[in-house]
C-alpha cells in the first residue's frame, strides 16, 4: 500500500485477477526422415540435423532440396502443405555418407574418334557447378583457334569466365584456368603428337554439368530415428520444439526396405514403438503412423492385433497407402505409392483451421491423391475400425476420403482422435497460460482469479461447439476452493484446480429408423 504524504490526486494501477488464455497451437507437424541436402547456414549445426521450422514448400526446397530418389520425406512434406498444413519442423536423419570426391566432366570432341580433349573438375566436392564451352572466331586468318569456358553456380549464374583458351601454347587452358580459378581445375588429355588444331576445332560446344560422385548409402536403424536430445538429433531432438503436436516418420519405409524388396517388420515396430513413447512423454503430441504397405485387410488386422499390439491414446494409424504423381518419374514410373501420414497431417491442420481441433478429422478428401493401394469394403472396415485402424476409401464422385477417426487406445475415454487432441490443447493452454499464479499468495483471491480465467476460456470453447451441453454448467466445471486446496496442500505450496469437460464426440454410426405407415380407412 503506497504512502501519501502530500495533498494531490494519485493514480494506482491494480492488476487484474483474471487473465485471458489463448488456445495453444494444435497443427504443428514434425517430419523425421531423409532429404536431398541440408541447410549449412548454422555453424552450430554443420550437418543440418537439428529441427528446423519451415512454413511452405518453397522454403523447404530452399533449405533441404526437392524430391529425390531414396527419400520419402519430401513427398510427405509436399502433401502436408498441399492438404492445408502451414507449420512443420524438419528433422533430417543422415542416410548417406559423402563420396568425398570432386565432381567432374570430360568435354568430348565433336568427332568421338578424337576422344575427350578436356576434363574439368570441381575444387570442392560438394560444389554443384556447370561449365559451358564456346568456340571463338579467330581474330586473324593465321591466329590460333581458341575457345571460351564459363563456370556457372547451382543457380545458373556465371561466376567465372575464361576467353582465349587453347589446348597448347599461349593461352593453354590448364595453365590459364588453374592459376586463377577458385572453383575448378582443368586437365588437357591429348598425346604430344596429336593434331591439337583438329581437336580444338572439333571441340564440342555446349553446357555440361559437373557430375558429383554418388554418396555412399549407410544403414539406418531405430537408434538413428530415436536420436539424441543433447545432440539435437532425431525424435529426441524435438525436445527444443515445444509447439509440435503431430509427428510423422515417412522414411520408415525407406529404412525398413531390405535388399530383396521385403519390409523389415521388426524394424517397423521398433521405430513406431519409439515414436509412440516419445509422444506419450510429451503428452501434447500425436503420432500419425503408417500401416505397413502391401497387406490385405486380413493381414493388417492380424499384424495390428498379434504383432504390433500398440495401445496408446497418443497414436493413430492409417491404411492403406495412397498413389500420387511421381514428380521425378516418367513412363511407367509416373505414379508412386506413398505412406498416407503426410496427407493426413495436412488434413488435421485443415480441419483445425476451418472447424476446430474438436472436430473429428474425417469424412474429408485428401488432396493430390490419385488412387489408393487397395479398395477397402464396408465389411473389411468393420474388422479394422474397432481396433483403431482408420481406413482411406474412395467414394466415387465424393472423392477419396479418410473414413475413420480413432486412436490406438483400448481406453474408451480416448477412443476418438478429436477428444484426445482437444484435451491436449486445453491442458497445454492451461499450463502455458496460468503461470501468473506461481508464487502468488495461495488464498481465496487467487482461487477466484484462476476460476474466472479458466471459466472464460472454457465458455469460449463451449460457444464454438467444442463441448456438449445445453448450458455452460452442463458442458464444463472448474473447482478451485478450500476443498481442493486444504491446509496441507497450501503448506506444501500446491494450488490444485479441478477441471471437468464434456467433449463433443463424432457420430460414427448414423442410423435412420424407417417404418411403413399405413392409413386406416375413415
Amino acid at each position: 500500500m503506497p504512502t501519501y504524504t502530500a495533498p494531490g490526486v494519485y493514480v494506482e494501477e491494480v492488476p487484474s485477477s483474471q487473465k485471458v488464455l489463448t488456445a495453444a497451437p494444435t497443427a504443428v507437424a514434425a517430419f523425421v526422415g531423409f532429404t536431398e541436402r541440408f541447410p549449412a547456414d548454422d555453424s552450430r549445426d554443420p550437418e543440418g540435423l537439428a529441427p528446423r521450422l519451415v512454413t511452405s514448400w518453397t522454403q523447404f526446397e530452399s533449405l533441404y532440396g526437392s524430391f529425390t530418389p531414396g527419400a520419402m520425406l519430401p513427398l510427405s512434406v509436399y502433401a502436408y502443405f498441399q492438404n492445408g498444413g502451414s507449420l512443420a519442423y524438419i528433422v533430417r536423419v543422415p542416410h548417406t555418407a559423402p563420396a568425398g570426391e570432386p565432381s567432374a566432366i570430360s568435354v568430348p570432341a565433336a568427332d568421338r574418334a578424337l576422344g575427350n580433349p578436356l576434363t574439368v573438375e570441381s575444387i570442392e566436392s560438394d560444389a554443384p557447378l556447370s561449365i559451358s564451352v564456346h568456340p571463338e572466331d579467330p581474330a586473324a586468318e593465321d591466329a590460333p583457334i581458341t575457345f571460351r569456358m564459363d563456370v556457372h553456380d547451382e543457380t545458373g549464374e556465371r561466376v567465372e569466365s575464361y576467353p582465349g583458351l587453347t589446348l597448347d601454347g599461349p593461352g593453354e587452358a590448364s595453365a590459364t584456368v588453374n592459376a586463377t580459378s577458385t572453383r575448378v581445375k582443368v586437365k588437357i588429355e591429348v598425346s604430344a603428337d596429336a593434331d591439337l588444331a583438329a581437336q580444338l576445332e572439333l571441340l564440342k560446344p555446349g553446357n555440361y554439368d559437373l557430375v558429383r560422385a554418388a554418396p555412399t548409402p549407410v544403414p539406418v536403424t531405430g537408434r538413428h530415428f530415436a536420436g539424441s536430445a543433447t545432440e539435437r538429433r532425431g525424435l529426441a531432438g524435438l525436445s527444443i520444439a515445444d509447439d509440435v503436436t503431430m509427428v510423422i516418420l515417412p522414411d520408415l519405409i525407406t529404412a525398413a526396405t531390405q535388399a530383396d524388396g521385403s519390409v523389415d517388420l521388426g524394424l517397423w515396430k521398433a521405430v513406431q514403438t519409439s515414436l509412440i513413447a516419445h509422444c506419450e512423454q510429451y503428452t501434447n503430441r500425436m503420432a500419425i503412423l503408417d500401416a505397413p504397405p502391401g497387406m490385405t485387410a486380413q493381414q493388417i488386422k492380424e499384424w495390428r492385433s498379434e504383432t504390433a499390439m500398440y495401445d496408446s491414446p497418443f497414436a493413430t494409424m492409417y491404411y492403406p497407402w495412397v498413389k500420387v504423381e511421381n514428380p521425378i518419374g516418367d513412363g511407367a514410373n509416373r505414379e508412386i505409392m506413398v505412406p498416407p501420414s503426410g496427407h493426413v497431417a495436412g488434413l488435421w491442420a485443415r480441419t483445425d483451421a476451418t472447424r476446430g481441433v474438436w472436430k473429428a478429422p474425417a469424412n474429408d478428401t485428401l488432396r493430390g491423391v490419385l488412387d489408393i493401394e487397395r479398395v477397402i469394403s464396408q465389411t473389411e472396415q468393420s474388422l479394422l475400425n474397432p481396433i483403431g485402424i482408420n481406413c482411406i476409401r474412395p467414394f466415387g464422385v465424393r472423392g477419396i476420403r479418410v473414413w475413420g477417426a480413432r486412436t490406438l487406445s483400448s481406453d474408451t475415454d480416448w477412443t476418438y482422435i478429436n477428444v484426445r487432441r482437444l484435451f491436449n490443447m486445453v491442458e497445454k493452454t492451461i499450463q502455458d497460460g496460468t503461470g501468473f499464479a506461481v508464487f502468488e499468495p495461495n488464498d481465496i483471491a487467487l482461487w477466484e482469479g484462476v476460476k474466472r480465467t479458466l471459466n472464460a476460456f472454457l465458455r469460449g470453447l463451449w460457444t464454438q461447439g467444442a463441448l456438449v451441453g445445453s448450458t455452460p454448467d452442463a458442458a464444463f466445471y472448474v473447482k478451485c476452493d478450500a476443498e481442493t486446496n486444504p491446509p496441507e496442500n497450501i503448506d506444501a505450496g500446491l494450488l490444485v484446480v479441478e477441471v471437468g469437460l464434456a467433449p463433443s464426440k463424432p457420430a460414427e454410426f448414423v442410423v435412420f429408423r424407417i417404418a411403413q405407415h399405413k392409413q386406416n380407412a375413415a
